[in-house]
């Protein structure tokens, strides 16, 4: 209690205004958020300024950068934009209770309606004149394989707060440095168990001539939890419907939408604490100190008057808001009523873990937090927060602390007894368990027909805990036609098993791989892989999208309580439109589907320029034709093997990855006119002339709108 008090003291007595510090490091801001995740199932956009997510700008662009989108691909946004905050304050010793200068936060963002304008107050991070954000990875086959890397995709970043100053000279406003430099890396993975998390391990050095004390060290954000796909204009309604809560046993904050978009938009994103080194615990000279050590607070954006949702507005409002204060005397569960924060509002989240006392010049300190998304568990209305709803949030939490503790199976901070499996007596983190590697898949597109081929790389895999070869077989993934034909596309929710192959007695299914082993590894021009396995996939649909994905399952591990575990359902998805192949012979027939064309067709979006239809039996090379019956030009279109139409807005909005393969002689068209307007109700003549031969084939079709 004597902590609280004097802490309380210190707020009060040096919270006056201070001038600003010289520049130490020299920093410039040249601002690298090019970068997101992208291996696993979340999108999150990172930066080395501090920040995460994007404030949701280029909504509907192809090429847009997600701001926690999950699934990956779905359109469902989670944030608007975060950024790590660090508070505490500076003094001379280490047992200096006089003279102290602070509480000074530095934030790498704060309530801002837009970042589409550049840089504004509370973006106080800046970088090195050369400063990027480093991809690395762990996958062998990844052109950013890198021996160092932690996970399949990390990203490396370093920025700080000592600049007072942008590059361009403008001030960052009333910012006045901690003096700390920030070594940020992020990690995701591929598994299916650990594809709905990003770590962010933060280092932070103190670079101040100065002890820095009762330090916290936090994630702030604005969570937007909305579906962007059938909300793309961000009206300031459209961040109005957030839900959130703390769990103080699990210490995560999370936000989920509580009335906007209902059941398309069914998922939590919660941000978790999951560790520091060193501990706080280590560094208290008092272990009766009674203030909590992970804390919580929100508050409304842009409001001034609530007494105890206001937003904070400079270091000592800031301060104290990482100490867990909501306003007074009240804290989370303290004079605070929970379930006022699950009425939809528009809300920051802030999550803080400290305090960390007498950080000496040059010394660091280590704290990771986690970035968890889940879908809502159960049959209960979506803008429900039920304790049967969190269970996927809880769940997901626990394999992201399970990555974080690595061999420290208990969780205790040291290595027990079956513990040390690298013989060191060391804690090593980031350790997951992992299913076997990922086959290298090919699909070769057929008219109504799609043929899946794999390798057997997976066969040879040595689970990293067990020490084991513990392949048992392989699983065959498809979707059905029309699973892309909706406001929530879950890739992963949308595909289902086709076949199950595994090796005599890994299972019970017992199998094994004769019905699709090939005589002799097969190879395809270009490609050097050989494909050691073959499985057709008749009557499909043509012009219709499939995505197929071919895992790899091992035998479990009873030892470690793992059941089997499987490689990732998206590392090698493959996504399809089966088609006529090219020709060449003059006397194969040309043609459009669907024709007649009804407005609306069944595989079109809910826009004009969502329609789509096909030109089939094409050349591999030529020029598409179409004309009224009057003879006017409505649009000519090229065809070859890379452009097939898969830019057009239906293929932006249901196969964002850009990753479709189409059959050789099919052309998809949108109905839009070379003027770029929709084309009306009537019969319509074309001609396909081959680039090669320059032979021309005719044909009409007829739309109905």
């Amino acid at each position: 209690m004597k902590k609280i008090l004097l802490l309380n003291l210190l707020l009060l007595l040096f919270a006056a205004p201070l001038k600003p510090q010289q520049n130490d490091l020299h920093k410039t801001n040249v601002d690298d958020n090019s970068k997101s995740t992208n291996i696993g199932n979340i999108g999150l956009t990172v930066s080395n300024y501090g920040i995460y997510g994007n404030g949701l700008n280029n909504l509907t662009a192809a090429n847009r950068q997600p701001s926690c989108e999950y699934p990956l691909g779905s359109g469902i946004e989670h944030i608007f934009v975060g950024g790590l905050w660090i508070g505490g304050f500076q003094k001379d010793n280490p047992t200096a209770t006089k003279n102290l200068i602070g509480p000074l936060v530095t934030t790498g963002a704060v309530d801002a309606s837009s970042l589409s304008s550049g840089r504004n107050a509370g973006f106080e991070y800046t970088n090195t004149a050369e400063s990027k954000v480093v991809e690395r990875s762990t996958l062998l086959d990844s052109r950013f394989y890198n021996p160092d890397a932690i996970s399949h995709q990390d990203f490396v970043m370093d920025f700080s707060d000592t600049n007072t100053t942008y590059a361009n000279g403008e001030e960052i406003a009333e910012h006045v440095p901690l003096g700390v430099a920030v070594h940020e890396e992020t990690y995701a993975w591929n598994f299916p168990f650990a594809d709905f998390f990003v770590i962010m391990n933060y280092t932070i050095k103190n670079v101040s001539k100065k002890y820095l004390d009762s330090v916290y060290v936090g994630l702030w954000t604005d969570a937007v939890v909305r579906n962007t796909k059938i909300n793309t204009s961000t009206n300031s309604a459209f961040y109005s419907h957030g839900g959130d809560a703390y769990n103080d046993t699990l210490k995560i904050a999370y936000e989920y939408d509580a009335d906007g978009d209902g059941p398309l938009t069914d998922s939590y994103v919660g941000f978790l604490y999951l560790g520091s080194t060193p501990t706080i615990d280590s560094l208290f000279v008092n272990q009766t100190d009674t203030l909590p050590a992970t804390n919580f607070t929100s508050w409304t954006h842009a409001n001034t008057t609530d007494p105890n949702y206001f937003a904070p507005s400079d270091d000592l409002t800031r301060y104290r808001k990482m100490q867990g204060w909501f306003g007074g005397q009240n804290r989370y569960g303290k004079g605070i009523n929970p379930q006022d924060l699950k009425l939809p509002s528009n809300r920051s989240l802030l999550i803080t873990h400290g305090y960390y006392k007498n950080i000496a010049p040059g010394d660091s300190i280590n704290v990771v937090y986690a970035i968890v998304c889940a879908k809502k568990f159960g049959n209960d209305p979506a803008i429900m927060d039920s304790w049967e709803q969190r269970k996927n949030l809880y769940s997901n939490s626990d394999w992201a602390l399970r990555a974080y503790f690595g061999n420290d199976k208990n969780r205790n901070g040291k290595i027990d007894v079956g513990e040390d499996l690298f013989g060191d007596g060391q804690i090593h983190r980031y350790i997951l368990p992992s299913p076997p590697n990922v086959p290298v898949v090919k699909v070769v597109i057929e008219n109504q027909k799609s043929t899946v081929y794999w390798d057997k790389r997976a066969e040879s895999s040595i689970d990293p805990i067990s020490g084991k070869v513990d392949f048992a077989g392989y699983k065959i993934y498809r979707t059905e036609a029309g699973f892309d034909i909706s406001d929530i596309q879950n890739t992963v929710g949308s595909l289902v098993v086709l076949a199950q192959f595994d090796s005599a007695g890994a299972t019970g299914f017992n199998t094994g791989f004769s019905a699709v082993e090939l005589h002799q590894p097969m190879t395809f021009p270009g490609d050097t892989t050989k494909y050691y396995y073959k499985y057709e996939v008749p009557n499909l649909l043509n012009g219709w999208q499939y995505l197929f994905s071919v895992t790899a399952f091992d035998k479990g591990d009873p030892v470690n309580n793992l059941g089997p575990l499987e490689s990732s359902l998206l590392a090698n998805l493959k996504r399809v439109l089966p088609g006529t192949p090219a020709t060449d012979d003059e006397n194969v027939q040309i043609g459009v589907y669907p024709n007649p064309y009804y407005g609306n067709a069944l595989w079109d979006g809910s826009s004009e320029r969502l329609r789509k239809i096909y030109f089939y039996n094409l050349p591999a090379e030529c020029e598409i034709t179409i004309y009224t019956l009057a003879g006017d030009i409505v649009k000519r279109i090229e065809h070859d093997q890379n452009n097939n139409g898969s830019d057009m807005r239906w293929f932006e909005q249901y196969a964002s990855d850009k990753k479709q393969q189409f059959a050789g002689g099919e052309h998809a068209w949108d109905l839009i006119t070379g003027n770029d307007q929709a084309i009306a109700t009537g019969l319509y003549l074309f001609t396909v002339k081959n680039s090669k031969n320059g032979f021309i084939k005719t044909g009409k079709f007829l739309v109905v709108k």
